[in-house]
């Protein structure tokens, strides 16, 4: 049996941190439902989320449901940054030196972001949104821009705004050290919204086998409806491919010997770039430079002990040149699949066919996909 929610919730800003838009590149499989499991689909974060999953004999699947928008309609009460009275809207029209409460989600994304913002260099950073709206790379990235780039001033303007350090927390409140930084925390939100729908799976309903799915983001547990571990599908970075329209360049399976758990995000470019002056720009803001990437990897994909922790660290590693988020991931013990163009393949060529491309993993993330199977 399946249904639609229709409680459509307030939408988060579309804008994601770093790579100005979601992108959808991961793609579910060996989710064909059977009687004894159940679908539900809803809408949350400016995306919709899709939830599969075997559901305990006894349990009301209407009360799953409702439990569920209720949890999600709590994290868009404190982050969205489309309400103009949640927390994080109230924080941003602050004055400096102006504590304000917040509560334990708030709290979570916070420290998830100050891990991945201190490991990455900066390279991932809530308070980037300055930049991201001088370069206008809002929604759409156009050759006038690179054409006619932001002064140094300006973007030093802006900059000066990007400074997740001015953000302090002491317990339950957080204030701003300068007027002007505002926080927006689009990059780790749908993650963390994936975490927080298996959280009410297992832990109020006791539900153990599971598929939940946020704008690409997915956390996995025990088996599918045909008793198998979970697949999760990683598309080439083709341009212009849509979700009906996809070629998968990697899978990723679910291990066994993992707690029978997998938490997966994928960050990419490749639908927001542009070919200018023989080099390739990406939508993405490097928070340490000022200006666009130029070199990163258009897919990335991260498995983590979190779905939030996985958001963020694979928006970090878009935000920064291939070679050094290679680099970082493998410093770091990330694990990571990265889909680079294949050797001999220039970014000025029509990379239209899966041919063009090719994988790289870092350590952790061929041992996580030992398995021939996977």
């Amino acid at each position: 049996m399946s249904f639609t929610t229709n409680n459509t919730l307030n939408q988060f800003n579309k804008v994601a941190l770093l790579t100005g838009a979601a992108f959808t590149v991961v793609s579910l499989s060996a989710c064909q439902q059977t009687p004894d499991y159940n679908y539900l689909t809803g809408e949350t974060m400016g995306t919709s989320y899709h939830i599969s999953y075997q559901l305990p004999e006894g349990v009301d699947e209407t009360a799953v449901q409702a439990a569920i928008d209720a949890r999600l309609q709590q994290i868009n009460d404190s982050m969205s940054t489309y309400q103009a009275d949640a927390t994080i809207s109230k924080f941003n029209r602050l004055a400096k030196d102006t504590p304000i409460t917040i509560d334990a989600d708030f709290s979570h994304v916070m420290e998830v972001s100050r891990q991945v913002y201190e490991q990455s260099g900066g390279a991932f950073d809530p308070t980037v949104m300055p930049l991201i709206e001088t370069w206008g790379f809002g929604s759409t990235m156009t050759v006038e821009r690179l054409q006619s780039p932001p002064s140094a001033a300006e973007i030093a303007q802006a900059q000066a705004l990007v400074d997740f350090k001015g953000v302090v927390q002491k317990e339950d409140s957080i204030y701003k050290t300068k007027d002007g930084i505002g926080l927006d925390f689009s990059a780790v939100a749908k993650g963390y919204g994936v975490d927080v729908i298996a959280d009410v799976l297992k832990n109020s309903y006791q539900i153990r086998n599971y598929m939940v799915e946020i704008g690409g983001e997915v956390a996995t547990s025990g088996v599918s409806s045909q008793q198998q571990p979970w697949q999760i599908a990683i598309d080439a970075p083709i341009e212009g491919s849509t979700v009906t329209e996809r070629q998968t360049i990697a899978a990723i399976r679910q291990p066994m010997n993992n707690g029978n758990q997998m938490h997966l995000a994928t960050s990419g470019n490749y639908r927001n770039s542009i070919l200018f002056a023989g080099k390739r720009y990406s939508h993405t803001i490097d928070p340490t430079t000022g200006s666009p990437i130029v070199g990163g990897a258009p897919s990335v994909t991260v498995a983590a002990s979190s779905v939030a922790l996985a958001d963020a660290w694979a928006t970090a590693l878009t935000a920064m040149p291939y070679e050094k988020a290679l680099t970082t991931a493998k410093e770091q013990n990330i694990a990571a699949l990265f889909v680079i163009l294949a050797d001999g393949i220039k970014a000025d060529a029509a990379a239209d066919t899966i041919d063009n491309w090719q994988t790289v993993q870092t350590p952790a993330m061929q041992q996580l996909r030992a398995d021939k199977k996977r």
